[in-house]
């Protein structure tokens, strides 16, 4: 009897990787950046992390990410890029690197979001990597606009707000399995020049 790829039995979220200040993701799961700052929100996501990051995008588009950069986020020798020339490969080459549990973060920069059915097919190898291999890897989805992928452990939308010589953004939890739409300013703080982090950065929650 051939088994089911797809399961109805309720996930338990492993523990979280750190986003920004208090805020995480759960690991073993799929996540969605969206807006025009996702980039920067995934370099910020990098640099709160250890280990090696697997990084796939579109072979056929030439936009690429620039070690200058990304340097001041998190170091450019960390990463592991895969460009695959068909649409179909981006998904498969993040759910191969999921299920595999050999990176802690892989991310699939994609021109559209995916449907229901793929997102599931992640969650399930996320899930497979972190009981069989070395981590329990977090799965982002960077989407363009609003994102809309369905499925997903939670949607963040990322926008640049930056006032003069002060860097900042808008951060929205528009999506979340377990809590309310949110929002918040950040801005950075000064970089601590003992840390190899990347630059620290201020959390503050817009009034209601």
């Amino acid at each position: 009897m051939t088994p089911a790829i797809l399961s109805h039995k309720p996930h338990r979220p492993a523990a979280e990787a750190p986003l920004i200040g208090d805020l995480g993701l759960a690991k073993a799961r799929t996540h969605e950046f969206c807006g025009g700052a996702r980039h920067t929100l995934a370099m910020i996501l990098a640099g709160a992390q250890e280990g090696p990051v697997l990084w796939i995008s579109p072979g056929w588009l030439p936009d690429a990410l620039h070690g200058q950069g990304m340097v001041r986020f998190a170091a450019p020798g960390r990463f592991l890029f895969a460009t695959p020339r068909r649409p179909e490969d981006l998904l498969w080459a993040m759910e191969e690197g999921l299920r595999s549990g050999a990176v802690p973060l892989v991310v699939a920069d994609l021109p559209a979001p995916p449907a229901l059915t793929p997102v599931r097919r992640l969650h399930l190898a996320a899930e497979t990597g972190a009981a069989e291999g070395r981590f329990a890897p977090l799965g982002l989805l960077l989407t363009p606009g609003e994102g809309g992928a369905q499925g997903v452990e939670s949607r963040w939308q990322f926008a640049a707000a930056h006032t003069g010589a002060q860097e900042r953004w808008q951060l929205t939890r528009s999506r979340a399995r377990n809590a309310p739409v949110k929002r918040w300013q950040v801005s950075t703080q000064a970089s601590n020049r003992a840390s190899n982090r990347g630059p620290a950065f201020d959390l503050q929650p817009e009034a209601a």
